[in-house]
Parts: C-alpha cells; structure tokens; sequence
C-alpha cells in the first residue's frame, strides 16, 4: 500500500509546477535570480527534505518517487529546479556520511530547508579542471577552479569535492561567500540563467577540520553512476512531458512512456543508453513544440523557445561520457 504522506509529496509537486512554477516561467526566464518565494514554497511543501530521513524531518521518499518529483519540478521550470535539486547532495551525504557532529548540526535545517545547500563537484570529475585539497595546521586548504556551482546568492552552505593529496576524493562543507580566497564568476547559460551558476575559483581557501564530510577512493575509470544519471535524465523526462502536454495527442506520449519505464528498469549496462534515449527524446519533443507553435516560438514571450533552449542545455547538463557518446550516436544516425 503507498504511503499517503510520500504519495502527497509526488502530487504537491505536480500542482506546485502547474498552478506555481509553470505560470511564472517565462519571467523567470528573464530574470536575475529564481524568485526567493518559489524557493520558500518549496521548503513550506517539505520538498527540501525529499531524500532526507523521516526522523530528521525529512519525507523519506522512495527513489523512484523522488524521481517523480523532479520530473513535475523541471516540467514547470528548469531554472527552480536546478536550484532545488542541488541541495539533496548534501543531505544524502549527511544521512550516509561518518561525520555525526555535521549530521545533527545541518541536517534537521537541511531538510526543511531552513538551510539550503549547493555543490561544486565538477572539480574531480574527467576532464575538468581539477581542485586540489592540502592539508594544513586544523584541516586543508583548496585551490583550483571548478565550473557548474548552481544557487549562487541563494545557497546557505556548499559540498565541495577535492582530490587530497593521495589522489582521494575528500568532500567538505563551505561557506558559500565570496572572499578573497573564494571568487565566483557568473556562467551565462543558454537557459536556466536564474539558476545563478557560476565558475569557482578557490585560493588556498581554508576548511577546518571539523567540516570535513569524509575521504572516498576516486571512482575508477568508466564507472557508471547509475543514480545520478537517472536523476539528470528525470530532468530531461520533465522538459519532454511539457512539451507533449503542449502539443496533444501524438505517438510522442506513447514513448514518453516507453523512456521512462527503460530508465525505471535500467541497469549499469544500460542507464547511459536509457538517459540518452530520454533526454533526446526531449530535444525531439521541444523541436516539435517549438515547430507546432511557428514562427511565434522565436519570441521571447513564448514556452516553446524557452523549452527548447532548456533541452538543448540538457544534452550536456552533467552527462558523462557514456551518454555523450550514446547521444552522438542517435543525433547521427536515421532512426
């Protein structure tokens, strides 16, 4: 039997992107920053707490539901749940994470989002500029530059991921806040330009001890996340169903439905080809919008030049190689 209280997250999400979230879209397409209030409602809704555990305050949901619930949240806009999603990196590091003293600081406020949290992982991952941590006297100094850290200005603490000095990944909690040893530079994304990413760039930036989360062996070459691909393809699955909600009836809604059971069923062997086929499915879903509606999707008042602009950013939204691959394939090829 579903539980009524995860069952309700699933569908408060759904109402918030259609009557909240979706309505407002177009501004915030525009606009400086996601609206502190969408940000707020989630928190209100518990949302902040979707991973976290029932005994911290969290909802506790299954994955699969979580993964629901970000599909409604990118459905009605991208940019707000760039900024959300985020933030349950964090929580999940908490409730699986050794440092106990961290977990019974933040993660009761992480999980009603009374403290709202970002991530700078790009820096340990393939072909990307690494940051170094070093150890110092109480803990260890960054250095190093690390692109793709979304919520800048409306984060409260931020995950860092490091290579220490033995080649391991050491995860750390820092303050968000510009100083001369942290200096963050504004990307000027395509779409999702509220989500406020930028580029950091630290400088023998000091992280006591006591802030850090744990120190993890570098994942080996090829190794497939499979979670974290379902989560960004969720992204992708979002756009889509907009979009074919937009258009009517058409055998688009038949795959859709195809794309999500593969993703639901996939495996390490086939999550990279279940992701391309969903956030590809995506770009096609846009593009059919984005034709359906003429020459009025070049405006800028219009969700069809706004969704298609967003899949296209999902293409290489934190896609690993595997998928990049996967997606060349079926963008090259007569299907």
């Amino acid at each position: 039997m579903n539980d009524p209280v995860r069952v309700d997250g699933v569908a408060r999400a759904a109402a918030i992107a259609d009557e909240v979230l979706f309505p407002a879209a177009l501004q915030v397409d525009v606009a400086e920053a996601v609206p502190r209030s969408h940000l707020d409602l989630l928190a209100a809704e518990g949302l902040y707490g979707l991973a976290g555990p029932v005994e911290y305050g969290g909802l506790g949901l299954e994955f699969d539901q979580a993964c629901q619930v970000i599909e409604h949240l990118a459905s009605g806009c991208l940019a707000t749940a760039f900024v959300w999603l985020q933030h349950h990196s964090t929580v999940l590091s908490l409730t699986y994470g050794d440092n106990a003293p961290q977990r019974e600081r933040w993660l009761a406020r992480l999980c009603s989002g009374e403290v709202r949290s970002g991530i700078a992982f790009n820096g340990v991952r393939p072909g990307a500029s690494p940051v170094h941590a070093k150890a110092a006297d109480d803990g260890y100094v960054l250095d190093g530059e690390t692109d793709w850290v979304t919520g800048w200005g409306m984060i409260d603490l931020l995950q860092v991921a490091a290579f220490d000095e033995n080649g391991d990944v050491l995860y750390c909690l820092v303050d968000p806040v510009d100083s001369p040893s942290l200096h963050a530079s504004a990307l000027d994304l395509i779409a999702g330009r509220a989500s406020r990413t930028v580029r950091l760039g630290f400088t023998s930036h000091p992280v006591p001890a006591d802030r850090v989360l744990g120190i993890h062996p570098t994942s080996p070459a090829g190794a497939v996340d499979t979670q974290a691909l379902r989560v960004n393809a969720s992204l992708g699955l979002g756009v889509a169903s907009r979009c074919i909600e937009m258009l009517g009836a058409s055998p688009l809604t038949d795959e859709f439905a195809a794309r999500r059971s593969e993703l639901d069923s996939a495996t390490d062997d086939t999550i990279s080809t279940a992701c391309a086929a969903a956030l590809e499915l995506a770009m096609r879903a846009a593009t059919a919008l984005f034709t359906a509606t003429g020459s009025r999707s070049v405006l800028p008042e219009m969700h069809a030049g706004r969704l298609a602009r967003e899949a296209l950013l999902l293409l290489v939204f934190a896609s690993r190689p595997a998928v990049k691959h996967a997606l060349l394939d079926r963008l090259t090829h007569a299907q």
